[in-house]
């Protein structure tokens, strides 16, 4: 099957090659974790690396707010717009949902006028306010991922998570229901010290890396790094080092 790559260091590998075509990819994690950067990256990366235009949709951020974060890395938006390699579109969900199941809508409009291929949604979380009810909310995602896969594009979400350091949360049943994978980022408590760990929870379709990847946020965008080695509970927030819990489950009791 065609992949859609990031070229992102190391996250293309977890992926078995990058995400598939035409598919929808959530990615979800607490404020800080780097969401909408790998978004960006996504986005920049298929321009730059592989001639795939694209949009960003957000509902929160002016355009201004992207050209700014983007240029700490580097990446040069505006030039990108002007190219009609990118589109940077400030809407809310109820337009967009409309737009994108009509016909000729301002969006379709874009992704016609530069042919795109990739889109990044910032961020999925302000569905929730549509309803209140789970089953429409679930019927709107649906209604709203597959206008973008009609449209041909290979789309990247972002979602808040409310978990910072502690339990991990159980996926939400539409966004796990409506997403082709899931990629969850987090912060671990190592030693009196805060990393940042990716896991690839799905890929539908597909392999992937199950293992638990440290990651960082350089000059340069996200670096997925080394797994961690010897250590249990990465997720949870409590990772321990495995011969602690041997001790632990077979010993001290």
């Amino acid at each position: 099957m065609e992949r859609i790559k990031t070229g992102i260091p190391g996250l293309d590998d977890m992926l078995n090659g990058g995400f598939l075509s035409q598919s929808a990819n959530l990615v979800e994690g607490a404020p800080g974790t780097g969401k909408t950067t790998l978004g960006m990256q996504f986005i920049y990366n298929g321009i730059t690396q592989f001639n795939q235009p694209g949009l960003i949709l957000t509902f929160e951020e002016f355009a201004q707010q992207y050209y700014g974060d983007a240029a700490n890395f580097g990446w040069d938006f505006r030039a990108l717009e002007k190219a009609d390699k990118l589109r940077v579109i400030m809407t809310s969900p109820e337009v967009s949902y409309s737009d994108l199941g009509g016909v000729d809508g301002r969006i379709q409009a874009m992704i016609k006028e530069i042919g795109a291929q990739r889109i990044l949604v910032d961020s999925l979380s302000h569905f929730d306010r549509l309803s209140d009810d789970p089953v429409p909310r679930r019927g709107m995602l649906y209604g709203f991922i597959n206008s973008l896969k009609r449209e041909g594009l290979t789309s990247l979400l972002t979602r808040e998570s409310s978990a910072l350091i502690g339990e991990l949360e159980s996926p939400e049943e539409d966004v796990a229901f409506v997403a082709d994978s899931y990629v969850m980022l987090r912060y671990v408590e190592i030693e009196s010290a805060v990393r940042k760990a990716l896991l690839v929870l799905k890929l539908r379709g597909s392999d992937h890396a199950k293992d638990i990847r440290q990651y960082e946020i350089t000059r340069n965008g996200i670096e997925v790094q080394a797994k961690f080695e010897g250590r249990e509970g990465i997720m949870s927030g409590s990772p321990r080092r495995m011969a602690d819990s041997f001790v632990e489950a077979f010993v001290r009791r």
